[in-house]
């Protein structure tokens, strides 16, 4: 069955999606909120939805929310933050058995929607503000996964590379904030942000699978009504399309395998015609198995022990990781530019063009091969006024010319070199 795509606006800034499909087993239903990200909130509104998702009013703690999650077939409830433009996006799901897989053809997308609707929007209150024990637990957590990514040095390096690259621009925050904004956070202060939030935050609901979306459509509605949302966000993401003169850091650490990242000003964001040309153009550069970075840098040249570029559209940005021994930092760099000339250049076959849609195509079609999938699909072009399904993202793939690309990666420009390298200093 193909899939159908819907959408409704059930309040001023709400809006509820639904992805029609009846292929899969089970639903899926995702509450996400969008707010501009800022210095001053980024720790607090992501400490929320951990919060939210661990209790309620009706199951006021893990175990009695468990159980029944437990009871309605083994749904489960979970939560992210994540960052799409300069917005930070706090999300919290249920995924369900489909109603009709039920014993007594239970509905369970509604009974799992009115769950969420008690996690969103019936909270534990205690003494008139969330509880101290939860809010100092998953402060700690939240402290736990900062650290966790400063660990891990492709994804530090990778935010640090941002940071520098967008010091002035909202994108570069981080969205889980800083650890020390989050030891600071008191009950009150997240609190405070839940209401803030349901009354200001662009909000973004996905139904998705064979699920009943009318009951599911009514119990967000009830809830809404009660809520008063005037001065709602608006998503503003800046687009700077190039810069004057790049910057470069190196970072010293004692690391065994340095890392390398360089970012780019494409140009081209969200709804700009040339968009679709400037994803084949970075798939062409090092976004595939097939790509010049990967056949080049890394295998031919050896400078790498992994290369790849990664398109943004929603900032209009293009980031290349690479893991680089230090004596190869300067060489890498190098080639890296040289590969990307060449596609400036037009220096690529018709072969390697083909391979290049193809490989994109096939991307496409499996994302909807699994419903968080389709959930990230669509939630990526919630800014952008309209949306295509998969099919018609290979259509578009199938119309771009060999002159468009090279168009569209002549308008890629460096602007930001990032290295952490080891303790010795970089010549």
């Amino acid at each position: 069955m193909e899939k159908i795509f819907s959408r409704c606006e059930i309040s001023n800034g709400v809006n509820f999606n639904v992805i029609k499909d009846e292929r899969f087993k089970t639903g899926r239903i995702s509450f996400s909120m969008f707010l501009p990200l800022e210095e001053k909130t980024a720790s607090v509104y992501a400490l929320l939805p951990a919060i939210l998702k661990n209790s309620c009013r009706k199951y006021p703690d893990f175990t009695s929310l468990n159980k029944k999650l437990a009871d309605l077939y083994g749904a489960s409830l979970f939560s992210d933050i994540s960052k799409i433009g300069d917005m930070q996006a706090l999300t919290i799901s249920v995924s369900f058995l489909d109603d009709k897989f039920a014993l007594n053809k239970e509905n369970l997308s509604s009974q799992l929607t009115q769950l969420l609707c008690d996690v969103l929007f019936d909270p534990l209150i205690e003494n008139g503000t969330f509880k101290d024990e939860f809010v100092n637990q998953e402060k700690r957590q939240l402290v736990e996964l900062i650290e966790s990514e400063y660990n891990d040095k492709k994804i530090l390096a990778k935010i640090r590379c941002e940071q520098l690259m967008c010091k002035n621009e909202k994108f570069g925050i981080s969205r889980l904030g800083g650890k020390d904004s989050v030891s600071k956070l008191t009950p009150d202060d997240v609190f405070d942000a839940w209401k803030t939030v349901l009354k200001i935050a662009k909000i973004e609901i996905m139904a998705l699978g064979d699920l009943d979306e009318n009951s599911a459509l009514e119990i967000f509605k009830t809830a809404f009504s009660k809520i008063k949302r005037d001065n709602v966000v608006k998503f503003e993401s800046k687009i700077i399309k190039k810069v004057d003169k790049v910057k470069e850091q190196y970072d010293n650490l004692d690391i065994a395998q340095s890392k390398l990242v360089m970012g780019f000003r494409t140009g081209v964001a969200l709804q700009d015609e040339e968009v679709m040309a400037t994803r084949i153009a970075v798939a062409l550069f090092g976004a595939t198995p097939q790509s010049k970075l990967f056949l080049n840098v890394r295998e031919k040249l050896s400078l790498c022990y992994y290369c790849s570029a990664k398109y943004d559209r929603n900032k209009g940005i293009m980031i290349v990781q690479s893991g680089v021994e230090k004596k190869n930092i300067e060489k890498a760099k190098t080639e890296i530019l040289n590969q990307l000339e060449e596609i400036k250049k037009g220096n690529f076959t018709d072969s390697e063009l083909d391979d290049t849609k193809k490989s994109l195509a096939n991307s496409y079609r499996t994302i909807g091969d699994f419903l968080s999938g389709l959930e990230n699909f669509y939630l990526s072009q919630v800014f952008d006024g309209e949306f295509s399904s998969p099919e018609q993202f290979i259509e578009k793939i199938n119309t771009v010319s060999r002159e468009q690309i090279i168009n569209a990666a002549k308008l890629i420009t460096l602007d930001t070199i990032y290295a952490l390298v080891g303790n010795e200093e970089v010549k």
